[in-house]
Protein backbone atom coordinates (compact mmCIF):
# COMPACT_ATOMS: atom_id res chain seq x y z
CA UNK A 1 0.00 0.00 0.00
CA UNK A 2 2.75 2.51 1.21
CA UNK A 3 4.33 1.44 -2.80
CA UNK A 4 1.44 2.56 -4.14
CA UNK A 5 0.43 5.69 -2.00
CA UNK A 6 3.64 7.25 -2.74
CA UNK A 7 3.55 5.98 -6.43
CA UNK A 8 0.19 8.19 -6.79
CA UNK A 9 1.99 11.58 -5.23
CA UNK A 10 4.73 11.51 -6.97
CA UNK A 11 2.35 10.99 -10.65
CA UNK A 12 0.52 13.77 -9.63
CA UNK A 13 3.17 15.97 -9.14
CA UNK A 14 4.72 14.62 -12.37
CA UNK A 15 1.40 15.01 -14.47
CA UNK A 16 0.49 18.54 -13.38
CA UNK A 17 3.96 19.81 -14.17
CA UNK A 18 3.70 18.12 -17.58
CA UNK A 19 0.20 19.94 -17.96
CA UNK A 20 1.65 23.05 -17.46
CA UNK A 21 4.43 22.06 -19.88
CA UNK A 22 1.33 21.55 -22.55
CA UNK A 23 -0.01 24.75 -21.46
CA UNK A 24 3.19 26.59 -22.03
CA UNK A 25 3.91 25.11 -25.55
CA UNK A 26 0.51 25.78 -26.47
CA UNK A 27 1.28 29.80 -25.55
CA UNK A 28 4.04 29.57 -27.94
CA UNK A 29 1.90 28.12 -30.90
CA UNK A 30 0.29 30.97 -30.42
CA UNK A 31 3.66 33.10 -30.20
CA UNK A 32 2.40 34.48 -26.58
CA UNK A 33 5.41 35.49 -24.27
CA UNK A 34 3.68 38.13 -21.57
CA UNK A 35 2.29 35.26 -20.16
CA UNK A 36 2.94 32.12 -18.17
CA UNK A 37 1.17 28.63 -17.77
CA UNK A 38 0.08 29.10 -14.45
CA UNK A 39 -0.97 32.30 -15.34
CA UNK A 40 -3.18 31.14 -18.06
CA UNK A 41 -4.14 28.53 -16.14
CA UNK A 42 -5.43 30.86 -13.13
CA UNK A 43 -6.73 32.79 -16.24
CA UNK A 44 -8.94 30.09 -17.44
CA UNK A 45 -10.56 28.71 -14.50
CA UNK A 46 -11.54 32.57 -14.24
CA UNK A 47 -13.64 32.01 -17.44
CA UNK A 48 -16.47 34.33 -17.18
CA UNK A 49 -16.71 34.86 -13.64
CA UNK A 50 -16.23 37.98 -11.97
CA UNK A 51 -14.55 36.24 -8.52
CA UNK A 52 -13.00 37.85 -5.47
CA UNK A 53 -9.16 37.44 -5.19
CA UNK A 54 -9.11 35.14 -2.06
CA UNK A 55 -11.74 33.23 -4.20
CA UNK A 56 -8.85 32.65 -6.14
CA UNK A 57 -6.73 31.22 -4.00
CA UNK A 58 -9.51 28.94 -2.30
CA UNK A 59 -9.75 27.18 -5.44
CA UNK A 60 -6.60 25.64 -5.17
CA UNK A 61 -5.76 25.20 -8.67
CA UNK A 62 -2.79 27.23 -8.40
CA UNK A 63 0.09 24.71 -6.44
CA UNK A 64 3.43 26.58 -5.77
CA UNK A 65 2.33 30.05 -7.08
CA UNK A 66 1.43 33.29 -5.90
CA UNK A 67 -2.27 34.51 -7.14
CA UNK A 68 -1.78 37.77 -6.12
CA UNK A 69 1.72 38.03 -7.71
CA UNK A 70 0.63 36.84 -11.20
CA UNK A 71 -2.93 38.87 -10.88
CA UNK A 72 -0.40 42.19 -11.05
CA UNK A 73 1.41 40.12 -13.71
CA UNK A 74 -2.03 39.60 -15.96
CA UNK A 75 -3.12 42.82 -15.28
CA UNK A 76 -0.03 44.69 -16.34
CA UNK A 77 -0.19 42.45 -19.47
CA UNK A 78 -4.07 43.36 -20.42
CA UNK A 79 -5.46 40.40 -19.64
CA UNK A 80 -7.16 40.94 -16.53
CA UNK A 81 -8.78 43.75 -14.95
CA UNK A 82 -8.79 44.26 -11.07
CA UNK A 83 -11.58 46.27 -9.33
CA UNK A 84 -12.25 47.53 -5.85
CA UNK A 85 -15.80 46.78 -4.41
CA UNK A 86 -17.27 50.08 -3.30
CA UNK A 87 -18.90 47.91 -0.34
CA UNK A 88 -15.17 47.14 0.87
CA UNK A 89 -12.48 48.97 -0.28
CA UNK A 90 -10.31 45.63 0.98
CA UNK A 91 -11.97 43.56 -1.25
CA UNK A 92 -10.60 43.05 -5.14
CA UNK A 93 -12.79 41.41 -7.43
CA UNK A 94 -11.36 40.23 -11.15
CA UNK A 95 -12.52 39.89 -14.41
CA UNK A 96 -10.94 38.87 -17.44
CA UNK A 97 -10.50 41.48 -20.42
CA UNK A 98 -11.06 41.44 -23.83
CA UNK A 99 -7.61 39.99 -24.15
CA UNK A 100 -8.12 37.29 -21.44
CA UNK A 101 -11.31 36.14 -23.23
CA UNK A 102 -10.11 36.12 -26.61
CA UNK A 103 -6.96 33.72 -24.83
CA UNK A 104 -9.69 31.86 -22.86
CA UNK A 105 -11.42 31.06 -25.77
CA UNK A 106 -8.32 29.89 -27.89
CA UNK A 107 -7.16 27.24 -24.27
CA UNK A 108 -10.78 25.94 -24.64
CA UNK A 109 -10.39 24.91 -28.32
CA UNK A 110 -6.98 23.37 -26.85
CA UNK A 111 -8.95 21.26 -24.56
CA UNK A 112 -11.95 20.71 -27.45
CA UNK A 113 -8.31 19.36 -29.16
CA UNK A 114 -7.12 16.97 -26.05
CA UNK A 115 -10.90 15.71 -25.65
CA UNK A 116 -10.51 14.76 -29.23
CA UNK A 117 -7.78 12.92 -29.36
CA UNK A 118 -8.43 11.12 -26.01
CA UNK A 119 -11.48 9.92 -26.97
CA UNK A 120 -9.23 7.18 -29.12
CA UNK A 121 -6.99 6.75 -26.03
CA UNK A 122 -9.06 6.56 -22.70
CA UNK A 123 -12.65 5.82 -21.65
CA UNK A 124 -14.55 8.78 -20.04
CA UNK A 125 -15.23 5.95 -16.99
CA UNK A 126 -11.17 5.51 -17.11
CA UNK A 127 -11.05 9.36 -16.37
CA UNK A 128 -14.18 9.45 -14.17
CA UNK A 129 -12.71 6.86 -11.94
CA UNK A 130 -9.31 8.53 -11.92
CA UNK A 131 -11.25 11.64 -10.75
CA UNK A 132 -12.86 9.71 -7.94
CA UNK A 133 -8.85 8.57 -6.96
CA UNK A 134 -7.58 12.01 -6.92
CA UNK A 135 -10.71 13.43 -4.79
CA UNK A 136 -10.45 10.78 -2.45
CA UNK A 137 -6.77 11.69 -1.96
CA UNK A 138 -7.14 15.53 -1.81
CA UNK A 139 -10.60 14.54 1.16
CA UNK A 140 -8.19 12.72 2.89
CA UNK A 141 -5.35 14.63 3.30
CA UNK A 142 -7.92 17.71 3.80
CA UNK A 143 -8.74 15.55 6.69
CA UNK A 144 -5.30 14.88 8.30
CA UNK A 145 -5.20 18.81 7.97
CA UNK A 146 -8.25 19.01 10.14
CA UNK A 147 -6.64 17.06 12.72
CA UNK A 148 -4.85 18.44 16.38
CA UNK A 149 -0.94 18.51 15.70
CA UNK A 150 0.47 16.12 18.09
CA UNK A 151 3.24 17.05 20.57
CA UNK A 152 5.57 14.75 21.95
Amino acid sequence: MKAAYLDAIALAERTHRQFLDVIGAELARLDIEDINAVQALILFNIGTDHVAMGELTTRGYYLGSNVSYNARKMSDAGYLEQVRTDRDRRTVRVKLTAQGLALHQQLDQMFDRHVGLLEGQQTEQSLIDSNRCLAELEGFWAGLMRQPVSRR
